[in-house]
């Protein structure tokens, strides 16, 4: 994976995609955003090219990609607030849309690495969930952004690129860093939080692991 120096970073004005723009313009890279609202991107920096669209849209896309070596996606589906019962701001096939959009556009550009954000819960690492979040997830407007997840994870792992699925826990938007805890293959119970700030950095840092090359991280505090 050496050699990454353009990427195109998906979701950029999410609280954690905003994270992952930060960081990566200030350790240097060349980052494309592909974004609906160009208004809402702050940055203005000599590295970064906002191009406005739809991800969904397979010529909005393809020119966000010109150059890159890489894609980081911060994509989720969301909703009106936090409050769990919150309406859906997001369609609810908006992911899996994407995904298939992104999968054949990586092909056309060449672009083999890939590392996204699902989530806890999602596949296999259900079993590692308090009994209580469980039930949230089944009964609440959470439920679309997992089955979602679902649907992604499952699309990327038969896509042919070089992806790492991250799996974080709760996020918060704690400011101060702390070391990051990788679990591999659910073989424990994580803790139940971990800053935006502490995840744009493990998705950076996946980059160019290449030990974690069709791996799937579940990351907490």
């Amino acid at each position: 994976m050496a050699g990454i120096n353009k990427l195109l970073l998906l979701g950029a004005t999410g609280r954690t995609g905003r994270e992952v723009l930060d960081l990566a313009l200030s350790k240097g890279y060349r980052v494309n955003v592909l974004v609906r609202d160009r208004k809402k991107v702050h940055h203005k920096h000599v590295n970064l090219l906002v191009f406005e669209g739809d991800t969904r849209i397979p010529k909005d896309l393809h020119p966000s990609m010109d150059g890159c070596q890489a894609v980081i996606s911060c994509l989720n589906i969301s909703r009106t607030s936090d409050f769990p019962w919150a309406p859906l701001r997001t369609p609810e096939n908006f992911l899996s849309l994407t995904m298939k959009n992104l999968i054949g556009a990586c092909h056309d550009k060449d672009v083999k690495r890939l590392v996204f954000t699902s989530a806890w819960g999602v596949g296999e690492s259900v079993n590692t969930l308090p009994a209580w979040f469980s039930w949230l997830i089944d009964n609440s407007n959470i439920a679309p952004a997992y089955l979602e997840h679902e649907r992604q994870e499952s699309m990327v792992r038969n896509s042919g690129l070089d992806w790492t699925i991250v799996r974080p826990v709760g996020l918060v938007n704690s400011k101060k860093r702390k070391p990051v805890k990788v679990i591999l293959n659910n073989h424990e119970r994580p803790s139940l939080t971990i800053s935006r700030k502490d995840t744009a950095g493990f998705l950076l840092d996946s980059l160019e692991n290449r030990k974690l090359i069709h791996h799937i991280p579940l990351i907490c505090s």
